[in-house]
């Protein structure tokens, strides 16, 4: 049988590889099967050892793993090709008799006469396209492979040994892309190309912090990387990273989202970068958790950009600022120029693009149509402007595909148009919930436990949050409450649906044994609604309720 160029490693006792057994199309090699013989060397598909060494040399290695023989010819047998390489490889200036090397070896010294010293297999083991590990190869020329084996080696265990960062990792990649709104300098629109091939495979950014899924990206991305030096690079990188205050479990989710402080100079970039945070106002001792949210505050984009941010909102310190760092200040103006008709000043402004920096990528038009929609609905601008600092993400929604379907989602379930304003103004996150997975299935069970339609209406008109809440970690546990300790009926959260809204444990179950135990019979709104000072007033007779009680059972009372 033929077989695939197996993955190599440096040494013929480390050696790992995967043959997969192939066959070899004739007709693709550069010599004839049935050409006559002749002195230069010649391959007979009968016999395999007739392969000379300048023969398979001469053979590329694509063939080697994806060509088949056609119909007839016998199959190779395992180690039958390599009974030729004993007369073609020299170790030390002589000739090396491979006839009696295990297989590893014989793959080991085939890389090594080929010229490339391995490297290239070594870099298709790792994941990386033939294409892309030709082109890495060039920067690793004048390294040996043990060497880049060893980085490679460090790099993943330095990226990918912690576990429980993964979704941490992925949160802050997409913050990243969903924030940047400036120039983008080398470093950045790398980093965003890698994140770029990482959302378009299976599970998107989510798999970052996958060694398999993102180690051939990262490399592809950042070819430089296998350049740099173990031990006077990447080794007191980690160690620097560690004295300025990030946790080693940290380290990997950090240099994942900005790759490119993997080719930083500590004292000529990490250094003077995180002085300038200091001189803008960020404290030593907090500059390590800003990091670990906005890794790409060190690039020299952000650096330029921050003076202006700071400038802009005179008087705020920096590290409330880190959200829109990478914003541009130009956009902020053009967006700002919307939000003052609307009653948001300059200092409202922080918490809306943080909440919401995609706001910056909206043009005026697309904003303007949001706020039209809310004007059809009766709103004025003074109350969009408070549903807009509450929740800056309906106008970076789409009005015909998100919150037009909303609202005739809500109409056709029974909700009146007239009530719909104070629905949005009291809970205007509910146009963002999804009708399938959140909104409907609420309705639905309400309507399951006996609620008709009308009175699920009336509830959603009272208190419109209730669509927002758990069904199971919110809405049955305080139901099973009320039906079946408090004895109530269902007609109480019709008209007190703000009920769901209180803690089960801290609020409803302490005040409903409080009276109980006094025999004080009152409605939810009464006994809830009231702070602690009030209801200790009204029930018990003192200023403040100090103690709370414990459930008085059957058995003891």
């Amino acid at each position: 049988m033929a077989f695939r160029a197996p993955l190599l490693s440096p040494t013929p006792s480390t050696l790992t590889f995967s043959p997969s057994i192939r066959r070899i199309r004739p007709t693709n090699l550069p010599f004839s099967p049935t050409s006559s013989p002749n002195p230069s060397p010649t391959l007979n598909p009968t016999n395999p050892a007739s392969i000379s060494a300048q023969s398979a040399s001469e053979t590329p290695s694509s063939l080697l793993r994806s060509s088949t023989w056609p119909g007839p010819y016998p199959e190779l047998d395992d180690h039958g090709l390599w009974g030729s390489w004993s007369s073609g490889i020299d170790e030390g200036g002589e000739k090396v008799d491979l006839s009696s090397f295990d297989l590893k070896s014989k793959v080991y010294y085939m890389a090594k006469s080929k010229g490339d010293k391995g490297m290239l297999p070594f870099l298709e083991s790792v994941g990386l396209k033939l294409s892309s590990a030709m082109l890495i190869a060039r920067y690793l020329s004048s390294q040996s492979l043990p060497e880049i084996i060893d980085k490679v080696t460090f790099v993943k265990e330095m990226l990918f040994s912690s576990s429980g960062s993964e979704v941490l990792t992925g949160r802050n990649a997409k913050r990243m892309m969903l924030h940047f709104s400036i120039h983008a300098d080398e470093d950045i629109q790398s980093t965003l190309s890698f994140f770029e091939k990482m959302e378009a495979r299976h599970g998107g950014l989510n798999m970052l912090g996958h060694e398999n899924a993102s180690f051939p990206y990262l490399i592809e991305s950042f070819p430089r990387l296998l350049s740099r030096s173990k031990e006077k690079h990447l080794e007191p990188l980690v160690y620097f990273l560690e004295d300025s205050g990030i946790p080693k479990a940290e380290i990997s989710a950090i240099l994942l989202t900005f790759p490119p402080i993997l080719l930083y100079d500590i004292e000529r970039d990490l250094k003077p970068r995180m002085h300038a945070l200091e001189k803008a106002g960020v404290e030593e001792k907090d500059i390590a958790s800003m990091l670990m949210k906005y890794p790409w505050i060190l690039s020299t984009s952000i650096q330029e950009n921050y003076s202006e941010i700071l400038a802009y909102f005179k008087g705020e310190n920096c590290q409330k600022l880190a959200h829109i760092l990478g914003c541009s200040t130009q956009k902020m103006k053009s967006i700002m120029e919307q939000f003052s008709g609307l009653g948001v000043t300059k200092k409202m402004l922080v918490p809306v693009i943080t909440s919401s920096p995609q706001l910056l990528l909206r043009k005026p038009d697309e904003f303007l149509q949001v706020v039209s929609l809310l004007e059809e609905m009766g709103f004025d601008h003074r109350k969009i402007g408070r549903i807009l600092c509450r929740c800056p993400e309906i106008f970076a929604a789409s009005v015909d595909n998100t919150l037009k379907k909303k609202i005739e989602f809500l109409i056709k379930f029974g909700i009146s148009s007239n009530h719909l304003p104070r629905i949005v103004r009291k809970y205007p996150e509910l146009l963002l919930l999804d009708i399938n997975n959140t909104l409907l299935p609420r309705m639905n069970y309400l309507m399951t436990i006996g609620l008709s339609r009308k009175e699920v209406c009336s509830m959603i008109y009272r208190f419109s949050p209730l669509l927002g809440y758990s069904i199971e970690v919110v809405m049955k546990p305080k139901l099973e409450f009320l039906l079946n300790t408090m004895k109530r009926p269902l007609k109480e959260i019709v008209e007190y649906p703000r009920y769901f809204s209180y803690s089960l444990d801290k609020k409803i179950k302490p005040r409903f044994w409080v009276l109980r135990n006094r025999n004080i019979e009152c409605g939810l709104k009464d006994m809830l609604s009231k702070n602690d000072d009030g209801f200790a007033e009204e029930f018990m007779g003192i200023g403040r309720l100090l103690v709370v009680p414990s459930p008085v059972h059957k058995d003891s009372s």
